[in-house]
């Protein structure tokens, strides 16, 4: 039994570091075995020895394997703690990991809480929407609440014609020339002049875009924009580019001779 209490002062068991931080010996022995935490020492008796130092660098490990990173990386991560520079420098890049960890669970809950509201006001269960707005919410699309607007035939043509790279890219177009004709509005630009007619047919282009060229989507696509009380910004934006193209809209069929909102009726 003499052996057992051969432990030098200023070590610890692996049993007594298991306890101190809350862990296994199990995961102590695989920590050594992968080369993350080897003992500083062994006991007379063969036992393994750990140091203040080793709690140290097993908070370390603890605490990125806690936001998520694998052994391997977490192997990369670890800082040699030599000296105070160091130690500082390990404890910099744990609270650099642990805002990070922060701000994505925080866009985790937003999101969370924002399908929460989606799904209450839809009233009926609809996996497909429920996912096709999740992904809007990922990718910080902020006229997602649109999806509960469409019915599975819209839905299903946005998939089929966007991915997720182009509907990004649509949609920083289609916003971009939002906000350039609600600056015309705010300029009192009129509808017939060349400047506003040369921005009407841009974003015709783009509802053309978004169609593929089918007329038939036109009276959807009317149904869904129009807003008679905005209930959020982008609503209140749109409903002020919905208002300034009307007439310019008008004008610019006119010059082509062809209406084909009217053709669609």
């Amino acid at each position: 039994m003499s052996k057992y209490r051969a432990i030098p002062d200023g070590y610890m068991t692996v049993g007594e570091v298991a306890k101190k931080v809350g862990t296994t010996v199990r995961t102590l022995q695989y920590y050594d075995k992968e080369g993350l935490l080897s003992p500083s020492a062994e006991s007379e008796g063969g036992r393994r020895l750990y140091t203040d130092k080793d709690l140290v660098i097993l908070h370390q490990i603890l605490s990125l394997k806690s936001l998520g990173f694998s052994l391997n990386d977490i192997k990369q991560r670890l800082i040699p703690l030599e000296t105070p520079t160091d130690v500082a420098t390990a404890l910099t890049e744990q609270a650099d990991s642990i805002r990070e960890k922060i701000e994505q669970l925080t866009a985790s809950l937003t999101a969370i809480e924002q399908l929460k509201t989606e799904v209450l006001q839809m009233r009926t269960v609809n996996f497909k929407k429920y996912a096709d707005i999740i992904v809007n919410l990922q990718i910080k699309n902020d006229s997602y609440y649109l999806i509960k607007r469409f019915d599975d035939d819209m839905l299903d043509h946005i998939r089929n014609q966007f991915d997720r790279e182009s509907g990004l890219d649509f949609m920083d177009r289609f916003n971009r020339l939002s906000d350039e004709i609600v600056q015309l509005q705010k300029e009192n630009v009129l509808p017939e002049s060349e400047k506003c007619q040369q921005i009407v047919k841009e974003y015709w282009g783009l509802i053309m875009e978004f169609t593929n060229g089918d007329m038939s989507m036109l009276p959807k696509l009317m149904e869904i924009g129009n807003i008679d009380t905005a209930a959020n910004a982008w609503e209140e934006r749109q409903k002020i580019v919905n208002d300034y193209l009307e007439p310019a809209l008008q004008v610019y069929f006119s010059k082509l001779g062809v209406n084909p909102f009217e053709e669609v009726e």
